[in-house]
């Protein structure tokens, strides 16, 4: 049986990333080190210094670093969907020499979305596996924050794709970043309790989706999570995702078709 033939867009995408992939995976794994190092040696000795219960009873370190999981992703899912995608369209050309094949823009974007999921599953793992060799996560529980740490990447993935296929300037990838991905990794409970924050603060914050993300990190990590709270991030994230899917689909039709 011949194979989809997304797989065959996938396949330029591994190619391409064949030549690259010992940098990725050093960086997959140093950077969660260097977080976790700095932060259990440095500042999380002082803040659990002056732990004022805010942190449900755990040090800083556990504190934190599912939420810097979910944090990692969703930077790595940015990074493999807004600047590929938007390079693929308007300078490298590689969607339009696909697009001039018999690939449909759906199989295009179907074969980048499953290297984009690849590598955001890899992150996850190898955040999760750092997290677990520090002793901060537990290995029965480190299996579940993988899986949660994938979803919240995909909800990031298809929504920024379906936003980068049709963008038209650099400027606009680099604003993105600046003022809405910087200002969610550093107020979406990654570093503290949201729980501190003025009501109407945390109202907004909590409409965002690496809010639900570290949450959902967080309740798993620490063994607290609940049947109801666990349905309302997942829901949450899933809807997100599939409705960038259908965005993305159709948005790459109208942008390879024209």
């Amino acid at each position: 049986m011949s194979r989809p033939p997304a797989f065959r867009e996938l396949e330029y995408w591994w190619f391409r990333y064949r030549r690259t992939w010992r940098g990725t995976l050093v960086i997959s794994f140093a950077n969660p080190l260097l977080f976790l190092t700095a932060t259990g040696i440095g500042m999380g000795r002082l803040v659990d210094q002056h732990n004022d219960g805010s942190l449900q009873g755990h040090s800083y370190l556990a504190f934190v670093v599912p939420g810097l999981l979910a944090a990692a992703v969703m930077q790595t899912t940015y990074i493999e969907a807004a600047g590929p995608v938007y390079t693929s369209v308007r300078t490298t050309g590689n969607y339009r020499a696909a697009a001039a094949t018999p690939l449909s823009p759906a199989d295009i974007f179907t074969g980048h979305l499953i290297f984009m999921a690849l590598r955001v599953l890899v992150t996850a793992t190898a955040f999760t596996a750092v997290g677990t060799a520090f002793g901060v996560v537990s290995p029965a529980r480190a299996p579940l924050l993988v899986p949660a740490a994938f979803l919240c990447g995909m909800a990031f993935a298809t929504p920024v794709a379906a936003w980068a296929v049709t963008t038209r300037m650099t400027a606009g990838l680099t604003a993105v970043f600046r003022f809405v991905l910087m200002p969610m990794y550093m107020f979406s409970g990654t570093f503290f309790a949201v729980g501190q924050l003025p009501l109407p603060l945390r109202l907004i914050i909590e409409v965002t989706p690496l809010w639900h993300g570290v949450d959902l990190c967080r309740t798993l990590a620490f063994g607290d999570a609940t049947l109801a709270g666990t349905l309302v991030h997942v829901s949450y994230l899933a809807a997100l995702a599939v409705a960038g899917l259908i965005l993305a689909r159709r948005n790459y039709t109208r942008s390879l078709h024209t």
